[in-house]
C-alpha cells in the first residue's frame, strides 16, 4: 500500500502563498487520483482539491476556487497544491489522500480514499 508524505506546510499572512507537496512511498501512485483535504480544530476534514490519475480532471472546493492549484507532474512523483491569497480562514491541518483503485475518478469524501498522509499544518495569521 502506498504511503504518502505532505510537506511545506507553515504560518504565513493573509494574502501570502504556500505550496503543499504529497510524495508517495513505496509504491508509486502515478496511476491513482490524488485529493487534499483539511481539517480545522473542531470541524469535519472537508475536500479541497483533486486530480484525477492523469493529471486531465482537477476539481476544487467552491471555498478554494481560483485562488488553489492542484497539479501532478506523474514523472515526478509528487503531488502539488498551490495556495495562493491565503485568508485566515485557510488554516488547518492539510492531508493528502489516495485510492488502490487505479484509474478510478477523485471522490469528493474522505470515505472514498484508502491511504492519507500523516498532515502538515497551514496557519494564516490577519
Amino acid at each position: 500500500q502506498v504511503q504518502l508524505a505532505e510537506s511545506g506546510g507553515g504560518l504565513v499572512q493573509a494574502g501570502g502563498s504556500l505550496r503543499l507537496s504529497c510524495s508517495a512511498t513505496g509504491s508509486t501512485f502515478s496511476t491513482f487520483p490524488v485529493a487534499w483535504f483539511r481539517q480545522a480544530p473542531g470541524k469535519e476534514r472537508e475536500f479541497v482539491a483533486s486530480i484525477s490519475w492523469n493529471g486531465g480532471s482537477t476539481d476544487y472546493a467552491d471555498s478554494v476556487k481560483g485562488r488553489f492549484t492542484i497539479f501532478r507532474d506523474n514523472a515526478k512523483n509528487p503531488v502539488y497544491l498551490q495556495m495562493n491569497s491565503l485568508k485566515p480562514e485557510d488554516t488547518a491541518v492539510y492531508y493528502c489522500a489516495t485510492t488502490s483503485r487505479p484509474w478510478e475518478a477523485p471522490s469528493f469524501a474522505p470515505s472514498g480514499y484508502t491511504s492519507w498522509g500523516q498532515g502538515t499544518q497551514v496557519t494564516v495569521s490577519s
